[in-house]
């Protein structure tokens, strides 16, 4: 895939809803963990595909509901993560953003952090 190779450097958006059986079970959004301890796997993906309906319609934009909804601290970046390049990011994350054009938005990703969304920037 050359086109993944583009100077070496990703670029992603994510939005990450943490849940039960997440290797970190707090976040801005919960410091304690109380409601991330509290929220199973298919919640958390039942609340991430309604967000990605929203988004994909149209009715809202996936950085506002990054800002809201994410659990990640990119959320107050609108889910912006910044350049990184192979090997900085798990790989289902990694593997699931180097299979993205530039623009696309994946569909629901795994990873030890808990489930996401990822939208690729570069």
């Amino acid at each position: 895939m050359s086109s993944s190779k583009v100077g070496g450097e990703i670029r992603a958006s994510h939005i990450l809803i943490k849940h039960e059986g997440s290797r970190r079970k707090a976040s801005w959004k919960d410091p304690e963990g109380r409601i991330i301890k509290n929220t199973t796997r298919e919640a958390a993906v039942s609340q991430l595909k309604a967000l990605r309906d929203d988004i994909v319609s149209g009715k809202a934009t996936f950085e506002d509901v990054a800002s809201r909804f994410s659990d990640c601290s990119s959320a107050k970046r609108g889910g912006d993560l910044g350049p990184f390049s192979r090997g900085q990011m798990q790989k289902p994350f990694e593997d699931a953003t180097l299979a993205l054009k530039v623009g696309e938005l994946s569909d629901i990703v795994d990873t030890d952090s808990g489930v996401h969304i990822i939208k690729r920037t570069k």
